[in-house]
């Protein structure tokens, strides 16, 4: 990838930014390795949790030797673990995500690199697909700062093309990661058989879900008027329409109860839901709602 095209997904200003972030799960998540995050389990930090007798077989390093010759009793001192956190972004990459401009599949790899970067730097472990991928075949496994190029390039390959739909792309993800933690979900919600079957699967598997409700700005306030003939995008269905303002009032009405109904079944559910434009700076987007929804700090 070229440093302009790098600039295209994370420009320098952003990244600046970004560094004094981390991400943040609203449930607490057993990691796989050693990382930067508090966790509630003991284990081995400089955070100091709590004391208990000693018992055999415990590490004599441990041993609070102070305690021992004011007590005489051999006391263990507990620290809290260290932990990484699995954080996981799933990017719709329907032809109907290809529209806008930017289109709305270009905001959703930039704020997949936002938050993956954030992720990299804290040592937590990132993994980002996109729906279409086979069952067989995973998003690479990323750690460290040294994989945000990897993970540029990983962005760079998903293309609009992947005419699945949602519920059978989120049942092949949650069969090709069977961990849990944080998912976001960057989707436009725009599939003929509904989005509710989809985010069931995310439910179920009890991770902490957020739902980034990506539109275009052409679709949430349409500049078109006179006869025109729509087509759409990923199954050619064909319809003509006559455009006049009565019928624009419907359609934003028609939009509006859309996006209040996918709040709404997102939040009984316990998913947070973001809508978001294609024109919001991903830099406004990260310090101002989602800081405010308790995904970054």
């Amino acid at each position: 990838m070229s440093t302009g095209e790098l600039q295209s997904l994370l420009e320098p200003e952003l990244m600046n930014q970004l560094e004094r972030m981390e991400l943040v799960s609203r449930k607490i998540f057993r990691g796989r390795m050693k990382g930067e995050r508090r966790s509630k389990r003991k284990g081995q930090s400089v955070e100091f949790a709590d004391f208990r007798n000693y018992v055999a077989g415990d590490d004599l390093r441990m041993l609070d030797w102070n305690l021992y010759a004011r007590l005489d009793k051999l006391i263990v001192k507990l620290f809290l673990e260290e932990e990484d956190l699995h954080f996981f972004t799933l990017i719709d990459a329907s032809p109907s995500m290809g529209f806008g401009d930017p289109s709305k599949l270009q905001y959703a790899k930039q704020l997949a690199a936002a938050l993956g970067f954030i992720g990299l730097i804290r040592s937590d472990r990132v993994v980002i697909e996109s729906l279409g991928q086979s069952a067989q075949k995973r998003g690479p496994v990323l750690r460290g700062r040294r994989s945000v190029w990897r993970m540029l390039d990983t962005l760079a390959e998903i293309e609009p093309d992947q005419n699945i739909s949602l519920a059978d792309g989120v049942k092949r993800f949650c069969l090709r990661n069977p961990g849990k933690g944080i998912i976001v979900l960057i989707t436009d919600l725009m599939d003929k058989q509904g989005y509710e079957s989809a985010l069931r699967y995310l439910v179920a598997r009890q991770m902490d879900v957020y739902v980034m409700h990506v539109l275009s700005q052409e679709e949430i306030d349409p500049d078109v008027k006179g006869d025109l003939k729509l087509v759409d995008c990923e199954d050619q269905d064909e319809a003509e329409i006559t455009v006049s303002a009565p019928l624009l009032a419907r359609y934003k009405k028609t939009l509006d109860a859309f996006t209040r109904g996918a709040q709404d079944y997102c939040s009984r559910r316990g998913m947070n839901y973001l809508l978001a434009h294609n024109r919001l700076p991903v830099k406004d987007l990260m310090s101002n709602y989602l800081r405010k929804r308790g995904l970054v700090r």
